[in-house]
């Protein structure tokens, strides 16, 4: 997926306000859904593949600040970026502990917008890069072998010594090749 292609959701029960920061996202490349409360976006969240959510503070059924913990602990690679018409210091620093990209007042930060939009998805869409090849990574990796390569036979026995304490396999590789026991589709 390419940055400028990502999902972005904008929670905000102000209609006109919502469908004008859709429409400038929308023109930028941005794909948008659009909710008018914490319910809906809930739903949303739930079934697509979100990288941004960008929510009012006031919302008719939850506090935008208070969301932003709640989307970060259960989506954990989707950013958060909270717009306020009435930010005040307290609520922003919340929102950044609760794990939001950032916090914005509406109005006052118009021609901050897309670029920070832009700097969120990116880092979103570089997160769930990066879980997805943790991912591949752990299916293919075994905590319990090491391959050891060395010039000095006299690391070996510390090498051996160090691994053998918790049950972990230990080969030692030299000269690029390793000698591994034969498996039993081998055999």
């Amino acid at each position: 997926m390419s940055i400028n292609k990502s999902n972005i959701l904008i929670i905000d029960d102000e209609e006109k306000l919502r469908s004008l920061l859709a429409r400038i996202l929308d023109l930028e490349g941005y794909q948008i859904m659009e909710a008018s409360n914490a319910k809906s976006a809930w739903r949303i969240l739930e079934n697509t593949d979100i990288q941004l959510v960008i929510s009012d503070v006031k919302l008719p059924d939850a506090n935008g600040v208070e969301l932003s913990k709640i989307i970060k602990d259960r989506f954990p690679l989707v950013e958060v970026i909270v717009l306020t018409a009435y930010g005040t210091i307290a609520d922003g620093v919340k929102a950044i502990k609760n794990g939001a990209f950032d916090y914005i007042t509406k109005g006052d930060d118009n021609d901050k917008i897309i670029p920070l939009v832009s700097r969120a998805t990116e880092k979103a869409v570089l997160q769930q890069r990066l879980f997805s090849l943790e991912q591949k990574i752990n299916q293919s990796y075994n905590p319990n072998v090491v391959l050891a390569g060395t010039q000095k036979s006299s690391t070996l026995p510390f090498l051996q010594e160090r691994f053998s304490e918790n049950e972990t396999q230990f080969y030692l590789c030299q000269n690029k090749t390793c000698e591994l026991p034969t498996t039993d589709f081998e055999k």
